[in-house]
């Protein structure tokens, strides 16, 4: 069979099951990046259906995923967001990264991995799933709620955070030595920076330059800006992910509402080819060795995350409640753990990190949407069994009633 034909068959497959996939997740409503990641192992080395022809096109369309991305992230945020988030909320952020990252790193370090590995092992733990928790936030009904803008602050930081860590990764993963990682993350600053002040000071003059009226219009400038800025950023070594995101930064107001409209099904298309192709890259028989210690980093850093988001809404203000339902909702890891287990990977820093990377997302994927859900009652149910456990028995002054009535009054009592 011609091989254009064959990739046509392949690719096609591909995006079918996809559909089919993404339905799935929505009549279970959770989220479709562990269905997607379960796909691409199928379709990958050692898999059920292991591609051939249509390969080199994944891995196209998966670098444009991630570019979409940040993109439709960076869309989200206006550059006063930013700078009031880091005004305000940085004590959250330093406790995020410390109780988050560490795990990450020690891991690492207890595996015998090496240093390059353990600040690519905590980047994937620190970082919560951006498009997993608004979905579940949205889903839940709480984007009202008080302890939501405290959630969205430590996103806000920690997708900010994303400018300086992955310029600084990519480095380390190229081998560029001390010198030539300084001048990367030098350069990384000083755009993120410059992107930062033209976005504060003329952020209007942009968008107005950007806009259209006309929808394709748009989504042409938009798109072919961003490609634009995301290949120079990576030709500067400092990550295409980052330049993406500083795109999306730069345009406010209607402009990324419709720029947000129109590229929306795009980056979901994208968005799911890139998470098929990290599967790709992972033997399912090499995910068995480091379930062990997937599990009990999954176990570690959902703690973590949960004191997180406690203590950043108890700094806030917010009730008993709201605070376990914040620590609870960041508790997912979803693109940003798997983009960076994905440059590991690339680089071929060790071959177990994938697996690990692998098995770590699928299982805070999944138990991220239930923590978010019912945390908090499992706090309060667990706080009012121990009072009761530790309250002293109040002698009764009447003689107690008989078993049968204690049953009807119990019954009866609203």
């Amino acid at each position: 069979m011609h091989s254009s034909a064959v990739f046509l068959i392949e690719f096609g497959a591909i995006i079918l099951a996809l559909g089919l996939l993404g339905r799935l997740a929505a009549r279970l409503r959770f989220s479709p990046i562990p269905l997607y990641l379960l796909a691409g192992l199928a379709f990958g080395e050692g898999g059920l259906l292991p591609l051939g022809a249509s390969e080199e096109f994944v891995a196209i369309g998966a670098e444009i995923g991630v570019i979409l991305l940040l993109l439709m992230l960076g869309l989200e945020y206006t550059a006063g967001d930013l700078v009031s988030n880091l005004k305000t909320q940085y004590p959250a952020g330093l406790v995020d990264f410390a109780l988050n990252a560490v795990p990450g790193a020690v891991m690492a370090l207890l595996l015998g991995w090496g240093p390059i590995a353990a600040v690519v092992l905590a980047g994937i733990t620190w970082i919560s799933s951006s498009g997993v928790i608004a979905k579940v936030l949205g889903d839940l009904g709480r984007i009202g709620n008080r302890e939501t803008p405290v959630i969205l602050s430590i996103l806000v930081l920690e997708d900010l955070s994303m400018a300086v860590y992955l310029p600084l990764v990519t480095a380390l993963l190229a081998g560029t030595g001390f010198v030539a990682g300084g001048i990367t993350l030098a350069i990384a600053l000083g755009v993120a920076g410059l992107v930062l002040l033209l976005a504060v000071r003329f952020g209007r003059v942009i968008s107005r330059f950007v806009s259209s009226d006309d929808p394709e219009k748009l989504l042409l400038v938009v798109l072919g800006l961003t490609l634009l800025v995301a290949g120079l950023a990576q030709q500067l070594q400092v990550s295409a992910a980052v330049g993406a995101f500083l795109v999306g930064i730069a345009l406010s107001g209607e402009v990324a509402e419709g720029a947000h409209n129109l590229l929306a099904p795009l980056r979901d298309l994208f968005a799911a080819v890139f998470f098929v192709f990290f599967g790709l890259h992972t033997d399912p028989a090499s995910i068995p060795p480091v379930l062990l210690p997937a599990l009990a980093l999954a176990v570690v850093t959902a703690l973590t995350k949960i004191a997180t988001g406690y203590w950043a809404a108890r700094r806030a203000g917010v009730s008993v409640r709201g605070r376990w339902r914040a620590g609870g909702t960041l508790v997912a890891r979803g693109e940003f753990s798997v983009v960076i287990a994905g440059l590991a990977v690339t680089s071929g820093i060790d071959s177990r990190l994938g697996p690990l990377a692998t098995a770590y997302v699928l299982i805070l994927v999944v138990v991220g949407p239930l923590t978010a859900r019912y945390t908090d009652q499992i706090a309060l149910g667990i706080a009012k069994w121990r009072r009761s456990r530790t309250a002293p028995a109040k002698p009764s002054a009447e003689p107690s009633a008989p078993a049968e009535v204690r049953d009807q009054d119990a019954v009866g009592r609203p």
